[in-house]
Order: C-alpha cells, then sequence, then structure tokens
C-alpha cells in the first residue's frame, strides 16, 4: 500500500480586502491537495528547483528559480507535489 503523501504547510502572512499572501513549505514529496485558485495569483519561488504540477491534463514539471515570479489567471486547478529531496519554498500572492 502506497504512503499517504505528506500536505505542504500553508503560513497566510496577510489577508486583507485587496491581497492574501500566504507562505508555502513542502517537505520532500508533501503536496498542497487538489485546489482551484479563486483569485489570479503570483507566486515567488525562494527556493531553486522543479515542482511537479498534477491537473485534469496529466502532470508536468515546472523548473521555478528563487526570487523569478510568475502570474496566473483565476481559475487553475491543480495539485502541487515538491519531487526534490529537500524543502521548497514560495510565496503566493493572491489578488482579490
Amino acid at each position: 500500500m502506497a504512503e499517504p503523501m505528506a500536505k505542504a504547510v500553508a503560513t497566510v502572512r496577510i489577508d486583507n480586502e485587496r491581497v492574501r499572501v500566504t507562505e508555502w513549505r513542502f517537505g520532500p514529496g508533501a503536496h498542497t491537495g487538489h485546489h482551484r485558485h479563486e483569485y489570479p495569483y503570483v507566486v515567488v519561488p525562494l527556493t531553486t528547483g522543479p515542482l511537479a504540477i498534477r491537473s485534469a491534463t496529466g502532470e508536468t514539471t515546472s523548473q521555478l528559480t528563487s526570487g523569478a515570479p510568475y502570474y496566473r489567471d483565476a481559475g487553475v486547478e491543480h495539485d502541487v507535489i515538491n519531487p526534490n529531496p529537500g524543502e521548497f519554498v514560495f510565496v503566493e500572492i493572491e489578488i482579490k
């Protein structure tokens, strides 16, 4: 039987009427769980390396670079997984 995956740890740093800023920490193999983004968002990686993305269209890997942000529109649905042997960290900024 497969070992259940650990959950990533989300710490909300700011949550007001305009933005929500969340720090995400992933241990090795940890994941967010499947979710849908209700707001557009920016991710700022604090770690360099790959993250696996599982969605309805399959699984892909994205290479992230510390300090290099990217933007996504609202409506994205996926599970984000850390395939690395060490911790992976990013900050997510949701624009309300």
